[in-house]
């Protein structure tokens, strides 16, 4: 049994041995094979660089063995008839400068021969070179080299393609979309008014602000609980501030507020009774503002829960514009864009007037107001089309129609017209800020400026780190990120600028 073991260990290693003696024994072949092939080819170029040098000697030696020739001849004709050539010497004359000129030419040929027989020489040592290098490099790594050389090239030809096709579209685009735009503007003409989220309710004295409060704070405490919102009692004089993230709560408090003080009476029963009774008075209010939006972007049919929803949005504002009138508006230009296109003018109405129905109810459901709003409107029966142009306008779903196109485009001029809204200080400058670090985030970026108020933005980059078809994806991400990171009004353009400057100093 151990001379077995023994047997089978030593027969491995052996088999070991052998295998690596065969390996070597390929690789040394391998490597002969390699050289043979490179010393080969380099004896072949030197071959062939001889030949040529051989074949450009010869052919002096012949052209010098002709001239040769051909002066003995003429110098036994000459001595043969030298009576005779005594006469015409004049003509022997210039015979004599003819062949110095020759001689001149034949030096001159010489000196060319030389000059590329040294060409030739040189040539050849770079073959040399290049063959030595290529014999060192391996296939896939040449063949690397040659990828990367040929895709710079494409790149660069498919970003000048890329501009022109991308140039001619849109100069087409923006044409016929200007006076799409412009027309639908001319033709809507609406009144916005600015709200904040805080109600002031002025008051005849300031001694109505301890009315107010109550003893030890009892009817204003009464008054917040029942209510829900905040009652702000400062230094202004003769007013106080309500104050809550629900326009609707909000406007219910700032009602009841004013009828208090104009009784008198303010203790913790009749704040309860006129709380109920103004928010019997603001559900109709409203359902009537619902109403009216409805006949007044010409949307008949809609179910009375999505009415009422509608008629909220009377007391919420986007940047201090009022979306009530921001959606009555928007179907108004939606229809005018889809009559222009070519597009169902009923569904486009429904979609504009409909888009930010969501944001009656954000503050009480989970999700984002395209959703929510999208979800609502398909539950009570809308159009599939409309509920996708809802759930589509901020790009959260796939635009499955040419009217969810429009309603976004529509959504946009409304909000983005002068005027239309507005943003406090602090608000604008954080967003100025946010959107220059964000362009700065990118590689390859040197500086980046917000213009226009933060409509646009120009990114500077180092041309020699960004390509022409790399700032073109960079302006399509950053504008992408922009989207999907930011709460901004309108649009904001994207500007990347890469130049190169070549500068020399003439001395």
């Amino acid at each position: 049994m151990e001379s077995s073991t023994l047997f089978l260990l030593v027969a491995a290693v052996v088999g070991v041995l052998a295998g690596y003696v065969v390996r070597h024994l390929q690789l040394q072949a391998a490597r002969r094979r390699n050289q043979e092939e490179a010393d080969r080819i380099v004896t072949q170029a030197k071959e062939e660089a001889k030949s040529i040098e051989l074949r450009a000697k010869n052919e002096a030696l012949d052209t010098r063995q002709r001239v040769e020739v051909d002066i003995d001849r003429k110098r036994k004709d000459l001595s043969r008839e030298d009576d005779r050539l005594r006469s015409r010497r004049g003509e022997l004359d210039a015979r004599t400068e003819k062949l110095e000129q020759r001689d001149q030419e034949l030096s001159r040929k010489q000196t060319s021969l030389d000059t590329r027989s040294t060409e030739i020489e040189e040539l050849r040592g770079e073959i040399v070179k290049k063959l030595e290098t290529v014999s060192s490099m391996k296939r896939d790594e040449a063949r690397k080299v040659l990828m990367d050389e040929v895709e710079r090239e494409a790149r660069g030809d498919m970003a000048r393609i890329m501009r022109q096709i991308e140039g001619e579209a849109k100069e087409e685009g923006d044409k016929r979309a200007r006076n799409i735009i412009a027309m639908a503007i001319q033709r809507v003409a609406s009144e916005h008014a600015g709200e904040i989220t805080t109600s002031v309710v002025a008051l005849p004295s300031d001694e109505m602000k301890g009315r107010i409060i109550g003893r030890n704070g009892r009817n204003i405490r009464s008054f917040e609980q029942a209510a829900g919102v905040d009652v702000i009692v400062d230094d202004t004089p003769e007013a106080v501030t309500i104050s809550s993230f629900d326009p609707v709560r909000r406007e219910v408090a700032r009602r009841t507020l004013e009828k208090l003080v104009l009784d008198g009476r303010i203790h913790p029963a009749s704040i309860e009774k006129e709380l109920q009774k103004q928010r019997d008075e603001v559900d109709k209010a409203i359902a009537e503002a619902g109403e009216q939006a409805v006949y007044d972007a010409g949307v008949p049919g809609l179910h009375k829960e999505i009415i009422k929803t509608l008629g909220r949005l009377k007391y919420r504002t986007s940047y201090g514009q009022n979306q009530l009138h921001h959606a009555v508006e928007s179907s108004k230009i939606a229809a005018m864009i889809a009559a222009e296109l070519g597009a169902n003018i009923d569904i486009a109405k429904a979609g504009g007037l409909l888009h930010d129905l969501g944001k009656a109810l954000d503050a009480n459901v989970e999700g984002t107001h395209a959703a929510i709003g999208a979800d609502l409107a398909k539950r009570h029966g809308v159009n599939p089309i409309v509920v996708n142009a809802i759930a589509s306008h901020h790009h959260e779903a796939e635009q499955e129609s040419v009217e969810a196109i429009i309603v976004e485009a529509a959504d946009a001029i409304s909000g983005s017209r002068p005027g239309a809204r507005r943003e406090s200080l602090e608000q604008y400058i954080k967003r100025i800020k946010a959107l220059e670090d964000l362009a700065n985030s990118y590689k390859g970026v040197t500086q980046s400026y917000a213009l226009q108020a933060g409509r646009e933005v120009r990114i500077i980059v180092r041309p020699e780190d960004i390509d022409d078809l790399e700032s073109a994806r960079m302006a399509r991400d950053i504008a992408k990120k922009i989207e999907e990171t930011m709460q901004y009004p309108g649009q904001i353009k994207v500007t990347v600028l890469r130049e190169t400057r070549a500068t020399e100093f003439a001395k």
